[in-house]
């Protein structure tokens, strides 16, 4: 089985950026954890800050890959681009936030993504990584 996550803008910052809302931990860090809890699993990584390398990475691997799992930061309040590039593809994709946006600014409330995907977890700090993951492999 093959995972894909793939992160927004900003999110190369995690574990620098407002910790009181995204926390210590970097990615990275975080990415090993995961890989070693699902030794048996593939999962790969990307982060950009360009919503068009979103986009690419999307058609490159939605075709063949077993799940998504995408944090597209704030791209998720306003890209209808990034949304019909999750619409056009195969691969189930699983919208996820660190924070609970919902308890954010009013404009962080609606997500352009969430209608294209199979699902959205928020809130849950890192762990929203780990609970989208459980939901692909089922």
């Amino acid at each position: 089985m093959k995972i894909q996550i793939i992160n927004g803008p900003n999110l190369n910052l995690l574990g620098v950026r407002e910790k009181s809302i995204y926390g210590n931990t970097n990615f990275e860090s975080y990415l090993e954890e995961l890989r070693a809890r699902y030794a048996n699993i593939t999962i790969n990584y990307y982060q950009s800050n360009v919503e068009g390398e979103i986009i690419n990475k999307l058609h490159e691997i939605g075709f063949e890959y077993d799940g998504i799992v995408i944090n597209a930061g704030a791209y998720t309040h306003t890209s209808i681009a990034i949304a019909d590039a999750i619409a056009a593809i195969n691969t189930p994709v699983i919208e996820v936030h660190i924070s609970n946006v919902y308890k954010r600014e009013e404009f962080r409330h609606h997500s352009m993504l969430a209608a294209s995907c199979k699902g959205v977890i928020a809130g849950f700090g890192m762990d929203s990584y780990r609970l989208a993951i459980e939901n692909l492999i089922g």
